[in-house]
């Protein structure tokens, strides 16, 4: 009997996002999983933030750098969820004290009015080409992902002005203005549905993910009407069968409504146990997560042994499973931590 072939990273992944069995679970890190690496802050140092993400040669250099140093299963491509917003007429920079700021804020009907969400994927062609030298240069044995923000979180930034702790301008208009709310959001909606499918037709990536940071700043009465339902429209406007993964911070009290997005894979943040959620969701959806990214900034033991705690909890589930950390991975991430993590998890049967 012919001994049967290794999974290749690849198909691990692929598999997982299927709810298909898998060896061990496929691991690849949040967005901007370089910002820890030395080479990263050389690039850094010779081209701005917004250079790296519009220049396609660049962008390839900092989405592979990860890759080559820990060897992920998965790349994801380096880029911002701003530039949605970008394109639809609303600029944004880097504060030097920290932060995002927008060229202005979205505070009004005409300014949602003057909003652009037609061409959005020809205005973001740099995003394309990233894509496609990146599927070219990467390992074909690797998965890619591409991302993008969900509608709700970018609404936060747009009527924020930037960032801020406060979001509160985009739930109060949700509240007090309805038609004008969902007005910004079926734009957003559009833009991003035509963002992604973009993306997934250039035929580098193996999935697509939405990010929707700022969705547990919802209650959950209100999560569906305000988000869950948005992500589930640019879900079901997608063509092809590319896999969606919907990461959702802090959403604990919503799995049902997460469910109905038609997502194939859940990404859970790390404030809730793993095998807590498996429980709640049907067989077919798999999960993604869910290490606490401090963990990377202690130390090697302290990372092997919280990332083998996860895995535990994961063993003979039968569900789809994607190691990866609870949110994205901060600058204080020690090297040595990050490949404890990756060498537990390629190590755990």
């Amino acid at each position: 009997m012919t001994a049967q072939a290794p999974l290749t990273s690849r198909q691990r992944f692929r598999n997982a996002c299927g709810c298909q069995s898998v060896d061990r679970p496929p691991i690849w890190m949040m967005r901007q999983a370089g910002r820890s690496l030395p080479e990263y802050r050389a690039v850094k140092e010779k081209h701005s933030f917004l250079e790296i993400v519009q220049t396609p040669e660049l962008a390839t250099e900092v989405t592979l750098q990860p890759i080559r140093r820990f060897g992920f299963d998965a790349a994801i491509l380096f880029s911002d969820i701003l530039v949605v917003t970008e394109a639809m007429g609303q600029p944004y920079w880097f504060r030097e004290q920290g932060g995002i700021a927008m060229d202005f804020a979205v505070t009004s009907k005409e300014d949602i009015g003057r909003l652009d969400a037609e061409g959005v994927p020809d205005r973001l062609s740099y995003v394309a080409a990233a894509l496609k030298m990146i599927r070219s240069e990467l390992d074909e044995d690797r998965a890619l992902l591409g991302f993008s923000g969900s509608p709700w979180t970018l609404a936060n930034y747009m009527m924020e002005g930037g960032s801020t702790r406060e979001l509160s301008a985009a739930r109060e208009l949700f509240y007090t203005e309805p038609r004008l709310f969902e007005e910004l959001m079926e734009k957003l909606t559009l833009a991003i549905t035509e963002y992604l499918q973009m993306q997934i037709d250039t035929g580098a990536v193996d999935a697509v993910q939405i990010f929707d940071s700022h969705g547990g700043v919802l209650a959950p009465d209100t999560f569906e009407r305000a988000s869950g339902q948005w992500i589930a429209r640019i879900i079901a406007g997608l063509k092809g069968d590319t896999p969606v993964i919907v990461f959702s911070k802090g959403t604990h009290g919503c799995w049902d409504t997460l469910v109905n997005t038609g997502a194939q894979v859940l990404g859970v943040d790390w404030t809730v146990r793993l095998a807590d959620v498996k429980a709640l969701l049907p067989e077919n959806v798999a999960v993604q997560g869910n290490l606490d990214p401090l963990v990377l900034s202690t130390t090697p033991k302290v990372a092997a042994a919280e990332t083998t705690a996860i895995l535990e909890q994961m063993r003979g589930s039968g569900r789809g499973h994607i190691f990866n950390l609870g949110h994205g991975v901060q600058p204080s991430s020690r090297i040595d931590a990050i490949e404890a993590v990756v060498s537990t998890v390629k190590n755990f049967r």
